[in-house]
């Protein structure tokens, strides 16, 4: 019978990985990275690694920060403003 392999899953993805792991190209999350936006990374050596938990948290805060997803940040959902006499 064989024997299940119990290799431990990787921590960490490299760029191309993290992309993929994202659903996004490579080029766009370098782009990112370069511009400090995006998930956060760090130098292993010479390669650019993501931690999967850090991935995972950068896409829950930029679903907390859309209105789309975040019924709180809805402007619909507001009550109107009033205008100050001032402005008027």
């Amino acid at each position: 019978m064989p024997q299940p392999s119990h290799a431990p899953e990787t921590a960490f993805l490299n760029l191309p990985k993290a992309a993929e792991y994202l659903g996004i190209s490579p080029n766009t999350l370098y782009v990112w990275r370069h511009r400090r936006q995006g998930p956060p990374s760090f130098r292993m050596g010479r390669r650019v690694m993501y931690r999967i938990t850090a991935l995972d948290a950068w896409v829950c805060a930029q679903e907390n920060a859309d209105s789309r997803s975040n019924p709180a940040l809805n402007p619909q959902a507001q009550k109107p403003q009033r205008r100050s006499k001032a402005s008027r």
